[in-house]
């Protein structure tokens, strides 16, 4: 069995995020904000030092490129790429506001919703086409997500939020492949960082003087953003958005995992069954990488 390294690439970053509560959760007593702020600062000075030192030439050939590009080109590449430090901004702090003050299950049922928003959002806006297993997947999703939601229904707005961010920001990026994809995750990261910079001084809290918490930024920007977020965007340009709104169904199911065996929280058989549900879509969505012998490989 074969898949691209665009389909790699996706699975990676899904993969690694399942793991995020692991560096978050001890982050608790520190307010949601301060956590967004150190995140993205670090972000985008470790980005712009890479870009900087270590990519000028990919600068200089994109720049020109930009140069040359008709005005309309130029004006959808900067809404873009703006739109989505907006919408990264807002899931980051959405995320970790639901991680850290609701619950990981709450988190997770977010990005079980996701998947379900990037599909439909795809479908209208990209006209992204679905074969019938894939329509059939989406539905055994949807049915799955009802489940969940009789148990965690006063929770469902926040994980609608922190979906909804998301798969506006798939959706989105999957028009924005004209620039290097790194080259546009910076600008990105620094948009949400000039952002974010107006309210630092009102709404922060005092400097944490713990190196404990400098040490779990520095792994959440680097492990837990840069490396993923480049993965994703790396994978949207050779995989439909729909695949990989379906691939992000990793990510909740790892949390679920986590939450059980490692955080301890209570969970209900119904919640179970519908994980179980849940992973079962993933292989009947993928079932041309997993069940067919001669594919079609996007290199």
């Amino acid at each position: 069995m074969k898949v691209s390294k665009y389909y790699l690439a996706g699975l990676a970053a899904f993969f690694i995020w399942g793991f995020f509560s692991l560096v978050l959760k001890p982050l608790k007593s520190y307010p949601s904000l301060d956590i967004l702020f150190y995140r993205v600062f670090s972000c985008a000075v470790l980005m712009l030092i890479v870009s900087l030192l270590f990519r000028r030439k990919t600068g200089r050939t994109n720049r020109e490129l930009f140069k040359s590009m008709p005005s309309s080109q130029k004006r959808k590449i900067v809404w873009l790429t703006l739109g989505g430090g907006v919408f990264l901004t807002a899931n980051w702090f959405s995320f970790i506001f639901v991680m850290n003050h609701i619950s990981i299950k709450a988190a997770s049922f977010a990005y079980m919703v996701c998947p379900i928003m990037t599909t439909v959002l795809a479908f209208f806006i990209l006209q992204e086409k679905l074969s019938k297993w894939q329509w059939a997947a989406v539905l055994l999703s949807v049915f799955s997500c009802l489940l969940l939601s009789f148990h965690n229904l006063s929770d469902t707005f926040y994980s609608l939020v922190v979906a909804l961010s998301y798969a506006l920001y798939l959706v989105s990026q999957r028009r924005n492949n004209d620039l290097d994809k790194f080259l546009s995750l910076t600008f990105q990261t620094v948009f949400s960082a000039l952002l974010l910079l107006p309210f630092y001084p009102h709404y922060s809290g005092p400097l944490p003087a713990e190196p404990f918490f400098y040490n779990s930024i520095l792994v959440i920007a680097i492990v837990f953003t840069i490396i993923p977020l480049f993965l994703n965007v790396y994978a949207l340009k050779g995989v439909n958005s729909s695949t990989i709104g379906i691939l992000l169904y990793i990510n909740p199911i790892i949390n679920f995992i986590l939450a059980i065996v490692y955080f301890h929280e209570q969970v209900h058989g119904l919640q179970i069954a519908a994980y179980g549900l849940i992973l079962l879509s993933i292989i009947i969505f993928n079932e041309q990488y997993i069940f067919r012998k001669k594919d079609r490989v996007v290199e």
